[in-house]
């Protein structure tokens, strides 16, 4: 397994020391590592070297089972993930593949679901001996992911799981789970960590201006990757509130439209917040106009929301974040006149 992140060191421990359960959730913010501790955690229980050989209780990465857990064929570990996240999180094998070309095939786009057939595939499994002798441990991401039907099916067996089983739930959003699962879990919180913190371990991952891309994540470190593969640079994210209010759309071209949205979010939170007088959250200061029309902007932040509620479903993604673009930009400044070619009203549907 990779180094952790420094700041999952104690969520790590905390987890270790008291976990005497069967089933931990993992909860957090987006992008501060849920995933990368759950797989940690998993590899430390399924690892089969000495303690001594062991940092922390860690896994020691060498042993048979490590290799295994490595190369994603251990026996005793199961990753339950949408289809959608199975190949950019590196757990898309053949069957997943074989899985999106039909997917292809048919027009359906992959799953952003944990389905019904997962969980009762995991129910087996975890009826099932361990292949090695040890614990066998399920990971399930993002947990809230997992639909009503399939979140029902699981409750009994993560309650009394057979033998040495093991569950852990990574979610972003614990308030989605349901309640009788939530209740059949040990909570362990993983928060975000200080920025500082966060900028000097994005610094020497080699990540420039780690700063400025920090903040346009969120303050949540794991994203920047992914706005990174976008083409998003710090000097990207200081131009673009002077885009926006230019009405200039291609800075946001061929981004996913959730993120796309997110980006606007966070300038309208940003504008609205600099016409008041305080300072900017998400880009830096100098980067953002003071003289926004409050009230205006303050209405079109609730059009973004409700945007975000559907930025998942089927849509013109150009269309719709051309048509936000120009929206936001009348928002921002009410008295200026529209652009030439004028704006689109809908989202693209």
């Amino acid at each position: 397994m990779p180094p952790l992140p420094p700041w999952l060191g104690t969520p790590f421990a905390d987890a270790l020391r008291t976990a005497h359960g069967h089933a931990l959730l993992l909860h957090g913010p987006r992008g501060v590592g849920q995933f990368e501790l759950a797989l940690t955690l998993a590899s430390a229980w399924l690892c089969e070297a000495e303690p001594a050989r062991r940092s922390g209780g860690r896994a020691c990465g060498e042993c048979a089972a490590c290799r295994l857990v490595a190369a994603h064929t251990h026996p005793d570990l199961r990753v339950l993930l949408p289809e959608a996240l199975q190949v950019s999180l590196g757990w898309g094998g053949d069957e997943d593949a074989a899985g999106e070309a039909e997917a292809g095939k048919t027009g359906r786009k992959p799953s952003r679901e944990i389905r019904v057939e997962a969980i009762r595939a995991v129910i087996a499994f975890a009826q099932q001996t361990a292949t090695r002798g040890g614990f066998k441990v399920a990971v399930i991401y993002p947990a809230e992911r997992v639909n009503a039907t399939a979140a029902n099916m699981l409750l009994k067996t993560l309650e009394e799981p057979p033998g040495r089983m093991r569950f852990v739930l990574a979610s972003a959003a614990p308030q989605r789970l349901l309640p009788t699962v939530r209740s059949r879990c040990q909570a362990i919180a993983v928060p975000a960590p200080a920025a500082p913190l966060a900028e000097d371990w994005l610094g020497k991952e080699g990540i420039a201006d780690a700063g400025v891309l920090l903040a346009a994540a969120g303050g949540q470190p794991l994203e920047v990757a992914e706005r990174l593969s976008l083409g998003l640079t710090a000097d990207a994210w200081r131009r673009l509130p002077r885009e926006v209010r230019a009405g200039q759309s291609a800075a946001l071209a061929g981004w996913p439209l959730p993120l796309a949205i997110d980006a606007l979010q966070k300038l309208c939170h940003d504008a609205v917040v600099a016409a008041v007088g305080a300072p900017p959250r998400y880009f830096p200061a100098a980067a953002v106009p003071g003289d926004g029309d409050v009230a205006a902007l303050t209405a079109f932040g609730q059009t973004l929301r409700q945007a975000a509620r559907h930025a998942e479903h089927p849509l013109n993604a150009a269309l719709a974040v051309e048509s936000l673009v120009q929206q936001l930009r009348r928002a921002w400044r009410p008295q200026e006149p529209p652009s030439a070619g004028g704006a689109f009203d809908t989202l693209g549907r």
